[in-house]
């Protein structure tokens, strides 16, 4: 898949800044930047000596000065060498062309002093419209010409158009287009629906998860002040709360970028990054034409991650607490209060293979829950992970949420298409005991592969699947034969193919984001649908909060899209 949109992430309205500030590369930041770059550039330097190297074992080392040399014969030569056969005749008859007298004679320029042409003739008197002025002078900087009056215009409207109202959400997506990585922030403006791309982060390697967060990284430019507008030379306490996202690819790294900086060179805060001897870097397997599809494994390390980041979770609670999830199978902790982005503690006994997804839980926020491709979910203390529960899933895990509505229930999507739910105080410490679910939903046709509990309504759910389709969920307090009661409400093909992404708004109780495939963002009212108004119209009015019925289909794309929008009724069911 060349362009897909792996994840999204909802921002809370009224938490970014109404007038986002621009990047300025400062002395601090210099500073700041300059030493995540040095060991940038050790990286490279290692990766290509281990190039250099590989290629001097294969016999097929390569002379620098003689490319150069062969580049400058294939045709970066001096102009003088180079001939137009074309003007061969041309260049021959301007050779032995001799003047004439009478055209020298009417050749002569000398009357007209061109030799002092240029000299500078202070007596003359200056004519004409520009005569008044005396001198001309260069600013490098439109702002420092007086005669430039249009730049307070220029400035005004680019902050206008920057401009993040209170009633505005952001979302965050992680998206891949022709093997380019970045970070898009849109932003959604629910009372007139409308959806607009405000900017993008560009990323070095391909986008996994994402996390929202307000707590200001250690290493950040910490940092900017409170009021970024503030001009006065007064100093200024530094920042408590912010927006921040958190970022885990395919490097081992976790890179922690501000929402209210455009045009952003270098992340906020990066986690994991150990040192200067690149000893995270991974070390390619073969280096011949028959080359392994594995790379070597890389030694664990206890203070950063040597794999892909695939989860991240951050700690509402304990503010500066950020638990990730990884391909090294180890989940850790960090803290982001902490300078030098080493890891707080590393788990590395919790799973015995790849770690899919990691959670805190919000009513006990010492707990977490992690669910990995060796088929378990674990439940466990941070602070006594030995005395952890679990159970046995039957597939691969691709995600888990904790029920809010719940402390200890939990969901968890699978690889098979189910949906099961658990009640962590149930499950056994022992793996080997059975520890069967307290329901399951046959959800979808090929993987589950997203899942979001609704905070505003209890028991309804969102799943989305490989077989492109978003349902949503009721699920009952109602027991029959022990077992809870779930309705399909409602499920429609928003169009962004595969489903990677399903999340409901931090704002509107019927409004989820959905993405994938496709690399398109898509947001989805699920209000419109007369089921979903029935199904939940009493849990909200229970709620106290009131149900806006919408007309037309309920889907927002991105504004002026090329696209044909969905058809209204187009994979609808009640």
């Amino acid at each position: 898949m060349s362009s897909l949109i792996s994840c999204v992430s909802w921002v809370k309205r009224g938490v970014a800044s109404q007038y986002p500030s621009k990047y300025v590369l400062d002395d601090n930041e210099l500073e700041r930047v300059s030493k995540l770059a040095r060991i940038e550039l050790e990286d490279a330097r290692v990766e290509l000596e281990r190039a250099h190297a590989a290629a001097k074992s294969m016999g097929k080392g390569v002379d620098e000065d003689n490319v150069e040399d062969e580049e400058d014969g294939e045709g970066n030569g001096d102009d003088a060498d180079w001939v137009d056969e074309e003007d061969e005749p041309m260049d021959e008859d301007g050779a032995v062309a001799k003047a004439k007298p009478a055209d020298k004679a009417k050749g002569d320029l000398s009357k007209y002093n061109l030799d002092d042409y240029d000299e500078d003739n202070s007596g003359a008197v200056a004519l004409g419209p520009f005569s008044n002025i005396k001198g001309l002078q260069y600013y490098r900087d439109n702002n420092e010409d007086p005669y430039i009056t249009l730049k307070e215009e220029d400035d005004e409207n680019e902050r206008e158009e920057l401009e993040v109202l209170p009633s505005d959400n952001l979302l965050v997506t992680a998206k891949t287009e022709d093997e380019i990585s970045q970070l898009e922030i849109y932003v959604y403006d629910e009372t007139s629906e409308n959806l607009y791309a405000h900017h993008d982060i560009m990323l070095p390697n391909f986008p996994l998860c994402l996390e929202w967060l307000d707590f200001p990284p250690a290493s950040s430019s910490s940092s900017i002040p409170e009021d970024s507008m503030d001009t006065s030379e007064t100093p200024t306490p530094l920042k408590k709360f912010g927006n921040y996202i958190a970022v885990g690819t395919f490097d081992p790294e976790i890179e922690i970028w501000s929402l209210d900086v455009v045009d952003a060179v270098y992340p906020d805060g990066v986690l994991g990054r150990p040192d200067k001897t690149a000893a995270h870097v991974p070390v390619p397997a073969g280096t011949g034409k028959k080359k392994r599809k594995k790379a070597k494994a890389r030694t664990a390390d206890a203070a950063h991650h040597v794999d892909a980041v695939l989860a991240l979770s951050w700690n509402r609670a304990h503010r500066q607490m950020l638990a990730s999830a990884s391909a090294d199978r180890t989940v850790k902790l960090w803290d982001l209060s902490r300078p030098g982005g080493a890891a707080l503690r590393s788990f590395d006994g919790v799973h015995k293979d790849k770690v899919q997804a990691v959670q805190w839980n919000a009513s006990d926020p010492t707990v977490l829950l992690s669910g990995s491709y060796d088929r378990t979910v674990r439940v466990f203390d941070s602070r006594a992970p030995d005395a952890g529960v679990g159970a046995v899933v039957g597939a691969d895990v691709e995600a888990l949420r904790w029920d809010p509505w719940e402390t200890q229930g939990f969901y968890v999507t699978l690889e098979n298409g189910l949906v099961l739910n658990f009640d962590a105080r149930t499950l056994p410490s022992d793996l080997s005991k059975p520890s069967p679910a307290r329901f399951t939903l046959s959800a979808h046709d090929g993987a589950a592969s997203s899942i979001d509990v609704n905070p505003h309504i209890r028991g309804c759910i969102a799943t989305g699947g490989t077989d492109k389709l978003v349902k949503v969920w009721n699920v009952t307090d109602e027991e029959v034969g022990g077992k809870r009661q779930v309705s399909l409400v409602t499920s429609r093909d928003l169009g962004v193919g595969k489903v990677f992404s399903t999340t409901f708004s931090p704002d509107d109780p019927l409004t989820l984001a959905a993405a994938g495939s496709k690399a398109k963002l898509q947001i989805w009212d699920i209000g419109a649908n007369f089921g979903a108004r029935k199904a939940f119209g009493a849990k909200l009015a229970a709620a106290g909060r009131d149900l806006k019925e919408k007309t037309g289909g309920g889907v927002i794309s991105v504004a002026n899209d090329d696209e044909d929008d969905i058809s209204d009724d187009g994979g609808d069911e009640a």
